[in-house]
């Protein structure tokens, strides 16, 4: 199988470099990930600067692997659009260095690198290891595994189109994991907390530094899911109409007849 890779966190983070290497044993591998960590970058898309792009030897035996001036988005864009030969298979964004549950989604890159994935038609996963604190001790060994194990199920499901699936792992250790669990999107996993803070010169700045919230979450979403020790995996689609209240703005705005003007 054709794999492309890419994440957030940039082309020599630690989770990138462990997936990489664990489904090259198996799979022809193409890493295109940014040359720094671009974290939070949502669905961005560069539009006013050129996108540089660079082959890169990741010191693993991949098939090929680039860095790029731009967003998680863009890897995965040119990467299909222009970079590519041949179109992937399947495209994974990942391993992430920290969860991405809940709302939370909606501003990460590695999410939205496999959400544009699926924008451009192809079966994509994104996953990350829910560790939380120090990321440089994680061990993304246990999930790198458990994607390669992963892959040949995909074959099982009619991988629905405008989807993802959002998979994160606990950071624990593999025996203390207690399975595996389909879950929605839960709610809130931070907090939004600014610091007001004063630089030297005395002009104030502000400094996002959210934390855990503790509340208790619905069963069945991703974040209870984490927090009793089970791998989650969400489908997320970029479907976003809310259709089911589209009669009822159709009486109140049209009444009958769409043709009027307010």
């Amino acid at each position: 199988m054709r794999i492309l890779i890419s994440n957030d966190d940039g082309i020599n983070a630690k989770g990138i470099k462990t997936l990489a290497e664990c489904l090259a044993f198996e799979h022809d591998v193409f890493v295109i990930a940014p040359d720094r960590e671009r974290s939070a970058a949502g669905h961005a898309l560069t539009l006013h600067d050129p996108l540089r792009i660079e082959e890169v030897d990741m010191g693993i035996d991949v098939t090929q692997a680039w860095a790029t001036s731009g967003t998680p988005g863009d890897c995965v864009k040119l990467g299909v659009s222009a970079i590519l030969k041949e179109p992937p298979d399947l495209i994974i964004s990942g391993i992430n260095h920290g969860p991405n549950l809940g709302t939370d989604v909606l501003y990460s890159g590695t999410v939205n690198a496999a959400m544009e994935g699926a924008v451009l038609g192809f079966p994509s996963i994104a996953i990350s290891l829910a560790s939380n604190g120090n990321h440089h001790n994680a061990d993304f060994i246990y999930a790198a595994n458990f994607i390669l194990r992963f892959i040949p199920q995909i074959k099982e499901i009619s991988f629905p189109k405008k989807t993802i699936l959002n998979i994160n792992i606990p950071s624990i250790a593999s025996d203390d994991i207690g399975g595996i669990q389909i879950t929605e999107l839960g709610t809130r996993m931070f907090t939004d907390a600014y610091e007001r803070r004063t630089d030297p010169r005395g002009r104030t700045y502000y400094w996002l530094a959210g934390e855990i919230l503790e509340s208790a979450e619905e069963e069945g979403t991703d974040i209870t899911a984490i927090r009793n020790n089970r791998i989650s995996i969400t489908p997320i689609t970029f479907e976003i109409t809310h259709k089911t209240i589209m009669k009822e703005l159709e009486q109140a705005f049209c009444d009958g007849n769409c043709s009027y003007k307010l």
